[in-house]
């Protein structure tokens, strides 16, 4: 890699730490799109997975306070279930046209949430946050979105962004850990590869600790807006291919 794609690869790297910081997802948002100009699809993926198993593990570390994990245990089961079988379906079903789908789904909700900002929150049991994540594992093992469907879900039940965060970031953990165990059976992480994790680590926990200082200061109306408006960019992307973007 040349100094100037590693200078991309470092820029990109440093604000998908600095989204992930403030909103507790989106760095495979902010990144990918980049990297796949200048490194190949598989290193992407493991790098990917690499560096959300760190920024979704200090996050967590740092909103320890307001986790509760009788709350996220529905979800994280649902997940473990939903993975494996999002992958075996792979063969089945074709990623493209769920992606296009979800996209589709996430742009009128987030722009029918953003004009209208006041709602009423929806109240469920157990089973339903157990199906929530279920879905959330099985779209996530059959494209790589992981988390998306359980961040809709918590900002529909109207928690404050501090429990949002701590129902969805461990619930991208537990996927994000499946999916490095799959990387490493199949060989997906390589010396060159691990290099270019080392290289970047500096800068995208500096990126991190930035995005977590500016979510310090949002109130919870603030997060809100924030989520829905990376949720609209998250569906815009993926229709991104369809539109001949």
């Amino acid at each position: 890699m040349d100094a100037t794609s590693l200078g991309i690869f470092l820029f990109a790297l440093f604000f998908g730490g600095l989204t992930t910081g403030l909103a507790g997802f989106a760095l495979a948002l902010v990144v990918s799109g980049i990297w796949l100009h200048i490194i190949s699809p598989t290193q992407t993926v493991t790098l990917i997975v690499g560096y959300n198993l760190l920024t979704q593990s200090y996050a967590i570390w740092k909103l320890r306070h307001a986790l509760s994990w009788r709350r996220v245990a529905p979800f994280i089961v649902g997940g473990v279930i939903g993975v494996p079988i999002g992958t075996m379906l792979l063969t089945y079903i074709e990623p493209r046209h769920l992606r296009t789908g979800v996209g589709a789904l996430l742009v009128v909700y987030s722009v029918y949430s953003l004009a209208r900002p006041a709602f009423r929150p929806v109240k469920s049991a157990v089973s339903a946050d157990a199906s929530i994540g279920f879905f959330n594992g099985l779209l996530g093992g059959l494209t790589g979105l992981t988390g998306i469907i359980v961040t809709v879900w918590c900002q529909l039940r109207g928690w404050p962004k501090d429990e949002q965060r701590t129902v969805f970031q461990p619930v991208n953990l537990a996927v994000v850990v499946m999916s490095a165990v799959s990387l490493s059976f199949a060989g997906a992480v390589t010396l060159e590869t691990t290099k270019l994790y080392v290289l970047g680590l500096p800068v995208m926990m500096a990126g991190m600790w930035a995005g977590l200082g500016l979510y310090g200061k949002l109130d919870d109306a603030a997060f809100r807006k924030v989520l829905l408006w990376l949720l609209l960019i998250s569906g815009l992307s993926l229709l991104a291919p369809l539109l001949g973007i």
